[in-house]
């Protein structure tokens, strides 16, 4: 504790500075809490401080992706994979076939349909990505060619595209259901990261950097706090906005 005229250290008990023999009685108080304050932001500027919620969010972002027995791994495949597949083949002989009403409302579902299930897949389990990625081109290629062969049974048109323009709109459908897959892969992910992160009260991953540059004071709070909301809210949101606007330019842009 310092003295507030001469500055001179101060033991806690003192009423009087023994530098310049001043009453500091009336403030003693003030100077004890001011004390107090500079521990605070000292052990929050102090990377060792945080040595343990650091550790824990490395545990959270290295946790190894779950390994599933065979037959779990078939349940997964046939839940998110042909499940979604059937519906998406079911609703295009409905609308295309038993009603014949306008493709559009084909389109839409070919867009939330994948994504309501990419989203349930990755929101609760870390999973690996390729395989999965991997099950999405299997999802969007077999669902357009299923498509088309449902339409040539019932019309007599040819399985394969037979133009160029045709390939082109068959490739921007195949598309746009895969996009709209790994749209809701991407935010389910999110989801997961955000869940474990507030279990476990973990802060971002760029954490460890960021305390040990405002140790070395190359790092304001206020600098830091913009940054880490910057990053929290506009980073993945904005890839995730990417892949929908990708999924509904190739899922529309032939039929509106």
């Amino acid at each position: 504790m310092q003295c507030p005229y001469c500055l001179s250290e101060v033991s806690k008990d003192a009423f009087v500075c023994k530098a310049c023999a001043r009453d500091i009685y009336m403030f003693k108080e003030l100077l004890v809490k001011i004390d107090e304050l500079e521990a605070v932001i000292k052990n929050q500027l102090d990377p060792a401080a945080d040595t343990d919620r650091i550790a824990t969010l490395e545990t959270i972002v290295d946790e190894p992706v779950r390994k599933v027995g065979f037959l779990r791994c078939i349940s997964d495949i046939a839940l998110f994979i042909v499940l979604p597949l059937a519906l998406l083949l079911i609703a295009h002989a409905l609308i295309t076939v038993v009603y014949d009403t306008k493709m559009v409302y084909l389109r839409i579902i070919s867009m939330t349909l994948p994504f309501v299930f990419g989203y349930f897949l990755f929101r609760s389990v870390r999973r690996a990505l390729f395989p999965w990625f991997v099950g999405v081109l299997f999802l969007a290629i077999a669902s357009v060619i299923g498509m088309s062969g449902m339409t040539s049974l019932v019309d007599g048109a040819p399985i394969w595209p037979a133009s160029l323009f045709e390939w082109r709109e068959m490739l921007e459908y195949s598309i746009s259901i895969a996009f709209s897959f790994l749209t809701g892969m991407l935010l389910g992910h999110m989801t997961y990261i955000s869940t474990h992160q507030r279990r476990s009260g973990a802060s971002n991953p760029l954490m460890t950097l960021l305390l040990t540059k405002m140790s070395q004071g190359t790092l304001s709070p206020d600098a830091l706090h913009t940054l880490i909301k910057k990053i929290n809210e506009y980073g993945t949101t904005i890839v995730a906005l990417a892949t929908t606007g990708i999924t509904i330019y190739t899922g529309l842009k032939h039929v509106l």
